[in-house]
């Protein structure tokens, strides 16, 4: 009784604790420091609860890749999502000391909202940023060759989840958050967006054997992305919510049968060992056809080389 209650309460549990020890850190004065401490807390949480009930027994043994996982979520996409929030409040910040000097602003935003109602109408567009550049990379080859890395793993742990090659996190970034910029959204929108993201991001690769039941149609959840890492095409190639499925529900490509999600995950191709190799890799034709699972091409070969082909991970959604 004490399992089947954790299973269902761990998700739940976990998103909304640390989105109340967000809502004190941000009401701090110092907020960064503080919401870090409650995002670690959260993972080593989940950690232990990996431990304690896992979905895959499997997945708890070293890959060797925790060093590349951990300084990928620190550098790699944390630097991204760094110049992301400078890039974005420093503009912010221009504006709001020249107001005087200038027209008023006019702008789409629903400002006098409840802030609770704006992040949800953020967290709906900015979604439909990272819907579209999820399902790109994987449909196009050449950011294919870059999002390929976060689908590189043998297992999904807490620890991985932040595992993204810089170029695909600025894509991500820039489709999500220039169209709520345009449309004049508040810095606290943008911060409790990061906020659902972080969180929902550890989630949604945890090894818990959690169940989420009428959550799965709302939120992208361990057991929708567990779906989206397999190496069957008709299954990987969906579920491209990064915290809602909506558009999932909406273009057709949500996915979650009466079955449970395989362990057998990871791409065809291969990806370097090594971290600044996992950086530079896609940049060469050689690290490219490496990582699309192709052979490598004869040195001496006169013939011109054909469009690529798609493959079993990189193939057009069904």
């Amino acid at each position: 009784m004490i399992h089947a209650f954790a299973a269902r309460a761990l998700w739940p549990a976990f998103l909304v604790g640390g989105l109340v020890g967000t809502h004190f850190a941000f009401q701090s004065s110092t907020p960064l420091l503080w919401f870090n401490v409650v995002y670690l807390c959260v993972v080593a949480l989940i950690a232990l609860a990996e431990r304690l009930m896992p979905y895959e027994n499997d997945w708890l043994q070293p890959d060797g890749e925790t060093f590349n996982n951990v300084a990928h979520t620190l550098l790699s996409k944390g630097a991204v999502q760094l110049f992301a929030a400078i890039g974005a409040s420093l503009p912010m910040g221009i504006a709001s000391v020249l107001q005087p000097l200038t027209a008023p602003h006019v702008g789409l935003w629903p400002d006098h909202a409840p802030l609770a109602l704006q992040v949800v109408l953020g967290l709906v567009i900015a979604e439909f940023g990272l819907y579209a550049a999820h399902r790109i990379a994987h449909e196009n080859l050449f950011l294919w060759r870059f999002h390929a890395l976060h689908h590189s793993v043998s297992r999904l742990w807490v620890v991985n989840a932040g595992r993204f090659h810089f170029i695909d996190s600025g894509f991500k970034i820039a489709l999500s958050q220039i169209p709520l910029y345009l449309l004049g959204a508040p810095l606290s929108v943008f911060l409790w967006i990061g906020a659902v993201t972080a969180f929902v991001g550890l989630l949604t690769h945890c090894n818990i054997a959690v169940k989420t039941g009428v959550l799965d149609y709302i939120f992208s959840t361990p057991r929708l992305h567990r779906w989206h890492h397999s190496k069957i095409i008709a299954e990987g190639n969906t579920n491209y919510g990064e915290n809602l499925v909506l558009w999932d529900q909406i273009f057709g490509t949500y996915f979650n049968p009466p079955r449970d999600p395989s362990t057998d995950i990871g791409i065809t191709g291969r990806v370097s060992p090594h971290f600044l190799g996992q950086l530079i890799q896609p940049f060469s034709r050689k690290g490219a056809r490496q990582i699309l699972g192709k052979a490598p091409k004869p040195a001496s070969s006169p013939a011109v080389e054909q469009p690529a082909v798609a493959i079993d991970e990189a193939a057009p959604s069904p």
